[in-house]
C-alpha cells in the first residue's frame, strides 16, 4: 500500500539516493503540449538539499523540455524504482526551478555535489525541486534489473568542448532555447561557469 512522508529522510532518503537511475516529468500549462519524460543517471548528479528540498544538475543534452517546461509553471514529478532488494516505487511531486550559471545561488548549490566532476558533462543548470507531495509506492510490477557502471559516452561528448563552443552546440539545436511547443528554454549564450566559493 502507498503511504505519504511529510519529509525526506531516514530509510527513504537512504533509498533515493542509493538509486542509479531517476525520471523526471512536466508538462506545459497547454492541454496540447508534449509531456516530457526523461531519465538522469549519471552517478553523483542528484542530492538532497533538506528534508523537503532535492536538486540535480542538468547536463548538455538535445532538448530543454524540462527547463522549459519549469520555467513557464515549475510542476514536477521525480519518480525511482528499486531494480534491486526489496521492491519499492518512491515520486516526490512539488515545484521546480532552474538555477542556471548566472544566479548567485549557483556556486553553493554546486557544493551538494562534491561526487561528480561537472565539468566533461556541460552542466547548464541546477534543477531544485521543492516537495510538495512524497509518496511510496510497492513497486511489485518493476522487474530486477542490476546496474553495472555508468556509460562514459556523455562526458566523452562534451568534455571537449568550452563555454563558448557549447553554446554554439545548442544554439544549432531546434530545441534548446525554444521547447517543442515553442516556450522559452535554456538562456543562451550560455553564461561562463563561475568560480567555486572560497573556501
Amino acid at each position: 500500500m502507498g503511504k505519504t512522508h511529510e519529509r525526506i529522510e531516514g530509510r527513504l532518503r537512504t533509498f533515493i539516493e542509493e538509486q542509479p537511475l531517476f525520471f523526471t516529468a512536466t508538462a506545459p500549462l497547454d492541454g496540447e503540449g508534449t509531456v516530457n519524460l526523461s531519465p538522469k543517471g549519471v552517478s553523483g548528479s542528484f542530492a538532497v538539499v533538506d528534508e523537503r528540498t532535492v536538486a540535480y544538475l542538468d547536463f548538455a543534452g538535445s532538448t530543454a523540455e524540462t527547463v522549459a517546461h519549469l520555467r513557464e509553471n515549475g510542476r514536477i514529478t521525480l519518480m525511482w524504482c528499486a531494480f534491486q532488494g526489496p521492491p519499492n516505487i518512491v515520486r516526490v511531486h512539488g515545484r521546480g526551478e532552474p538555477v542556471f550559471r548566472d544566479d548567485p545561488r549557483f556556486p553553493g548549490l554546486l557544493g551538494h555535489f562534491p561526487g561528480v566532476d561537472p565539468t566533461p558533462h556541460g552542466l547548464r543548470a541546477i534543477i531544485v525541486v521543492t516537495a510538495e507531495l512524497i509518496r511510496d509506492s510497492c513497486g511489485y510490477g518493476v522487474p530486477f534489473m542490476s546496474y553495472d557502471e555508468d556509460r562514459s559516452l556523455h562526458a566523452d561528448r562534451f568534455r571537449r568542448e568550452d563555454d563558448e563552443s557549447l553554446s554554439r552546440y545548442f544554439e544549432k539545436k531546434s530545441d534548446i532555447a525554444t521547447s517543442i511547443d515553442g516556450l522559452p528554454g535554456l538562456p543562451l549564450p550560455l553564461p561562463a561557469m563561475p568560480s567555486p566559493p572560497a573556501g
